[in-house]
């Protein structure tokens, strides 16, 4: 399961993102997945959870947007989104096409906590 190679990166970059802002706590980390992507995403969550143990990330939450495929035909100058994988224009049933998305793989956002919020320094 490759998922797991893909949750290591994805917290090492979620890490290394977070250093600027030295103790804090990620909550939610949002990414873009697209069809064609080859990463399961319910395999993608089970892998970020087991791996955050411990970590910035432990408890936080992964959104995952699914981004379909969508093609570009040259024959007929459409766009399409499309269910299944094969590279077809749905409307003139032409093969040069071009995918524009379905192949993606990346954060979008993260929401982080301040690890001192709520505590104040009092004389």
């Amino acid at each position: 399961m490759h998922e797991f190679s893909i949750a290591r990166s994805l917290l090492e970059i979620v890490e290394q993102e977070t250093l600027p802002y030295g103790g804090v706590k990620v909550v939610n980390v949002k990414l873009r997945i697209g069809k064609l992507s080859g990463v399961m995403p319910d395999a993608l969550r089970f892998a970020f959870e087991i791996l955050s143990e411990g970590g910035i990330t432990e408890g936080a939450s992964l959104s995952i947007e699914e981004v379909p495929v969508e093609l570009y035909c040259h024959q007929c100058n459409t766009a399409s989104t499309v269910d299944d994988p094969f590279l077809v224009c749905p409307h003139c049933k032409g093969r040069e096409v071009e995918m524009r998305a379905g192949r993606e793989l990346e954060i979008t956002e993260m929401k982080i906590e301040d690890g001192n919020q709520g505590s104040q320094e009092h004389p």
